[in-house]
């Protein structure tokens, strides 16, 4: 007899697929980095996140040999029990330093980190306010947290405002991505530092594709920010840093706590010694990358002044390495991804649910590590097929 719900799995699958919506997993060899071999081809690959080239880069390869040798490869344990290596503590000291707040705490992953923050800092007493582009952590994240989750207009200061006004909750805090990920624009820092001190709020920024990038690859935050106690920032540690991991930085008092209550960080074993010793060489390599961030500030110059003129889509306001390219339709998105590829051009094709309904893009992301021709290349190619 055939298992009903598998069946149901089955049909599932096959409306993806008909709806061009199913995602498969492209097949990577070799190192991480500008040039990549996927599939079995090899492309210049304009949709990964390692925005500074750090992923392969020499100095962290050499870091983590050298680790391996003094401590090898699992932590064993959780950081509560004996998994917490002196390299975990001294990249946190280090990270919070390097953003300007007083502590830190390092997580194995973004998501868990998001899940961690808001759990343990929230709760049925709580109201998280969210914009309607946050990554899909964070909105899970609220949700789990059982707090009430009130969602808001991208950006829209306004409508946030009535919101925290109306809300009875003992607890309140404004959960934003700072650059988001599929339109790669930016949160208007300050100005949410304004609400959440006139509504007496926690301010969560993650800040995981600014970090390494803005300003002097601190990230996003502003001094102002830095300084507020009531500000929590957070960095993932797998894109500009090219490692793995997260960070949250904040006041030391809410470190504390989420030492003692985010439940992703306590039941689950440590990162391995050897991606902290890494992380360590990747904060001296962002602090002194000056010349990556001018390199990659150039190629998105060159990229907009070169998409300016194309005869279809049109490239969404953005000033990151984010450069999505926004096409409409699903089949098209992905059609145009698929032409790029023919060409050795690896270009992702974002699509529903990520992105709302009929605004499917093609989302560029550059790299330090690009040439200029690799930029051009890709310019005359979108040209040619747009």
């Amino acid at each position: 007899m055939t298992h009903a719900a598998l069946t149901r799995l089955q049909d599932g699958l096959a409306a993806l697929q008909a709806d061009h919506l199913e995602r498969r997993r492209p097949l990577l060899d070799g190192a991480q980095g500008a040039r990549v071999t996927i599939d079995g081809q090899r492309v210049v690959s304009f949709c990964s996140n390692d925005y500074l080239g750090l992923a392969a880069d020499p100095a962290l390869v050499q870091a983590a040999h050298a680790a391996l040798d003094e401590c090898g490869v699992g932590a064993g344990a959780a950081h509560l029990i004996t998994g917490h290596h002196r390299l975990h503590e001294d990249f946190e000291a280090a990270f919070a330093r390097f953003v300007g707040k007083p502590a830190a705490l390092l997580f194995s992953t973004g998501y868990m980190a998001n899940l961690g923050v808001l759990t343990a800092l929230l709760g049925r007493r709580s109201e998280a306010f969210g914009d309607k582009l946050n990554h899909a952590s964070l909105v899970d994240a609220a949700q789990l947290s059982g707090a009430a989750f009130t969602r808001y207009r991208h950006n829209d200061l306004v409508q946030l405002e009535g919101q925290l006004a109306a809300s009875k909750a003992q607890d309140k805090m404004i959960v934003s991505d700072l650059v988001f990920s599929m339109d790669g624009d930016t949160a208007p820092v300050d100005a949410l530092l304004d609400l959440a001190e006139r509504h007496d709020a926690w301010l969560y920024l993650d800040d995981a594709h600014g970090f390494g990038v803005l300003n002097d690859g601190r990230g996003g935050l502003s001094d102002r920010a830095r300084a507020s106690d009531r500000v929590i920032y957070l960095a993932t540690l797998g894109k500009a840093a090219g490692v793995a991991g997260a960070a949250v930085a904040a006041h030391a008092g809410v470190i504390a706590w989420l030492i003692q209550k985010a439940r992703p960080y306590i039941y689950t074993t440590a990162s391995p010694p050897l991606l902290a010793a890494c992380l360590l060489e990747s904060l001296r390599q962002i602090e002194a990358g000056g010349v990556r961030r001018e390199r990659l500030r150039g190629h998105v110059a060159q990229l907009r002044e070169g998409l300016a003129g194309l005869k279809h889509g049109a490239l969404m306001p953005s000033d990151t390495p984010i450069q999505p390219l926004l096409i409409g339709s699903n089949a098209d998105a992905a059609r145009l991804s698929q032409s790029l590829l023919q060409r050795g051009l690896l270009v992702a094709a974002i699509r529903t649910p990520t992105v709302p309904v009929n605004t499917a893009r093609l989302r560029i992301t550059l790299s330090a590590a690009h040439s200029a021709d690799d930029v051009a290349q890709l310019v005359e190619a979108l040209h040619a097929i747009v």
